[in-house]
């Protein structure tokens, strides 16, 4: 029985971890099917449409009996949370990632446990205090690591494990200039998934079915990115998929990246809160940059070494703050049997 405990306790960890992998994927695939002419716009609708099928179905089949009762403000929200988290956010990621590669995506995703620490302070959701040195600590983690990505939008660098720089300079500033426009649609799309994981994790109190939630949103945001995508990709020709790496990279997006990525992720901000699943994004860095420079031939750069670096540090201090006030917090409750905890809405495992 301790075993099997320890084990299910473990389970959040290990469903991240692979979300990690699964994310950081996508990301390379998505950029070798862009490489090829691939619109991003398209993608997002391809992918999505067919991770709707496949949740609709999976919800339909398995989880009929369960779903509590629908409500007008229900869809609502969930109208709005596709907003946020498939059409703003896909859209921005893709557009970032084609501008730029995937380790940059994977370095400006460090921006989430921060943007969602903010959040969660605005919406009283973190317990804040100046005076207290914990509280100084995760403030000055969260700028520490807005700063880092900062240094990694801004700051190119010269290229690890070369030293032949182009004789023209033009090159190198249209590459810069990439660099810096991919880097905000990154940031951008780091903010939403903050925002996305944060209003997710509030709704859940109220209706916890993850299989509904995650259905959809997945169909709002598919009639959402098709809007977008009729009114910015002028080329009739775009919608017609090739059977190469456009269509692998779809139905990887469909499967892994939005019906496994989105479920797993919505089960474990219901378990373990927004703030669990944020703390694991500085792993996708180490992934990106290996599977980017093996599969996409591409170079790492000193900027995005000593920006992540930077985030990590600032992160894990931050991280480490708030443990040390869970600690000072469950302290509190021995002593106060009677007290209310601050975040007793999510179930542990």
């Amino acid at each position: 029985m301790g075993f099997q405990s320890c084990l299910l306790r473990l389970l959040p960890f290990a469903a991240m971890v692979m979300l990690e992998f699964v994310d950081t994927g996508l990301n390379v695939i998505s950029k070798a099917a862009m490489s090829k002419g691939m619109s991003h716009f398209v993608f997002v609708v391809y992918s999505n449409a067919l991770a709707t099928l496949i949740m609709f179905l999976s919800s339909f089949f398995f989880y009929r009996t369960k779903r509590p009762p629908l409500t007008y403000s229900l869809l609502c929200k969930f109208f709005l949370l596709s907003l946020v988290g498939i059409t703003v956010m896909q859209n921005c990621v893709f557009t970032g990632v084609n501008y730029s590669s995937p380790t940059l995506a994977s370095a400006t995703v460090q921006l989430v446990p921060a943007f969602t620490f903010l959040l969660a302070v605005i919406l009283r959701m973190e317990k804040l205090d100046l005076r207290s040195s914990i509280s100084r600590i995760k403030i000055m983690g969260t700028v520490v690591s807005i700063t880092g990505a900062m240094i990694i939008i801004f700051y190119k660098g010269p290229p690890i494990g070369t030293t032949t720089f182009p004789s023209n300079p033009d090159p190198v500033l249209t590459a810069k200039k990439s660099w810096v426009i991919g880097g905000f649609f990154l940031a951008t799309a780091s903010f939403s998934l903050s925002i996305f994981t944060t209003f997710q994790a509030a709704i859940l109190e109220g209706y916890p079915s993850e299989m509904t939630i995650v259905s959809f949103y997945c169909l709002f945001g598919t009639i959402q990115c098709a809007i977008v995508s009729l009114i910015a990709e002028k080329n009739p020709n775009a919608w017609k998929l090739k059977p190469d790496i456009e269509l692998v990279s779809v139905i990887y997006s469909a499967v892994f990246g939005n019906v496994v990525t989105y479920s797993v992720m919505t089960w474990c901000i219901h378990k373990k809160g927004p703030v669990f699943v944020a703390m694991f994004k500085p792993l996708g860095i180490a992934i990106a940059a290996f599977l980017s420079v093996i599969f996409l031939g591409d170079t790492l750069h000193v900027g995005s070494i000593i920006g992540a670096i930077i985030i990590v540090a600032g992160f894990y201090g931050a991280l480490w703050a708030k443990s040390q006030e869970k600690e000072q917090s469950e302290i509190k409750q021995i002593n106060e049997p009677q007290s209310t905890p601050l975040l007793g809405s999510h179930t542990d495992v």
